[in-house]
């Protein structure tokens, strides 16, 4: 495991694509636990908690490395590349 992720520079400022929940749950009709914004694209899907895992579904299938908390109130970010915590969140560049 590493102790510094090594991928922020794929971090950059994005929107999320759907800020009222998971975007694949939306579209199933099922529910989550908690989001995570993508750090390169701007998707938002449910935690590892949730049924359907979709952020973590969203890594295997695109390969972005960095996600952070789309909760209220929580500043962190995961590297699935690395395995670590960022704990704040990275702050994203701008492009």
């Amino acid at each position: 495991m590493s102790s510094r992720c090594k991928h922020l520079d794929h971090v950059i400022t994005v929107e999320p694509r759907t800020p009222a929940g998971c975007e694949k749950c939306l579209e199933m009709g099922s529910s989550w636990v908690r989001l995570r914004l993508c750090l390169e694209c701007g998707h938002v899907g449910c935690c590892d908690s949730s049924p359907n895992m979709h952020a973590t579904k969203h890594y295997h299938a695109t390969h972005h490395p960095v996600m952070k908390s789309f909760e209220r109130g929580e500043d962190w970010g995961y590297c699935y590349v690395d395995a670590i915590m960022l704990d704040p969140a990275p702050r994203p560049r701008v492009v």
